[in-house]
């Protein structure tokens, strides 16, 4: 946040309210009600929400991961510790938090903004299943993106989603609808999920243009 703050600090802090230090001011509600609770309350609160994200591998827990994960993101948002920045640092903790349990990070993409504070209010009323839908897919997602393409070799294979490639028109539907017209090699999952590999999609994207 020091970059931020240098151009442009927040109008209503003190010297000892700089970035990394815990706010000393009242927070008004935000849209949807929620009011973070008084100042003082911080330094005991932070530390329950250290106690709740340590007990997210417990494998007894009878909720949901997702739903774990969405109650102590938005517990931490909730306590909003900090005058700037809070956001920004509880997807980076949920991240960390995610990296230790074994999954890939979550990654919340600009056009998702809306749906994230949809879900975040939702949660502050008590309602944590969008807000977990959202992790959980984002996981997924960026799962099927990222971490299965890059750790797949050419002749691996792997979902279709894995091999979606947008800037090309290769959407996973599209792929999808060329496996079931046999235009391109792939084959199903015990499960009835359709895989390929790299190598064979490369073959698709150079032949498909040039079928009588």
């Amino acid at each position: 946040m020091t970059p931020v703050w240098d151009v442009s600090p927040h109008p209503h802090a003190i010297p000892k309210e700089s970035p990394g230090s815990w706010r000393e001011h009242e927070i008004a509600p935000f849209p949807g009600g929620m009011k973070p609770p008084p100042f003082p309350e911080v330094a005991h609160l932070m530390l329950d929400w250290v106690k709740s994200a340590n007990t997210l591998h417990d494998p007894d827990a009878q909720t949901p991961l997702p739903e774990l994960l969405a109650h102590v993101h938005n517990m931490f948002e909730r306590i909003h510790l900090f005058l700037d920045g809070n956001r920004r640092t509880g997807r980076l903790l949920l991240n960390l938090i995610l990296v230790r349990l074994g999954y890939p990070p979550a990654i919340i993409f600009t056009n998702e903004r809306t749906k994230y504070l949809s879900a975040m209010r939702k949660a502050d009323a008590g309602d944590l299943g969008p807000m977990g839908e959202l992790i959980a897919r984002s996981v997924t997602n960026n799962l099927y993106r990222f971490v299965i393409p890059a750790v797949a070799g050419p002749a691996r294979l792997v979902p279709l989603a894995s091999l979606a490639d947008k800037k090309s028109g290769l959407t996973a539907n599209a792929l999808r609808v060329a496996a079931i017209r046999g235009r391109l090699r792939a084959q199903k999952s015990a499960q009835g999920t359709w895989l390929s590999s790299k190598k064979w999609v490369r073959e698709y994207q150079k032949n498909k243009y040039s079928r009588g």
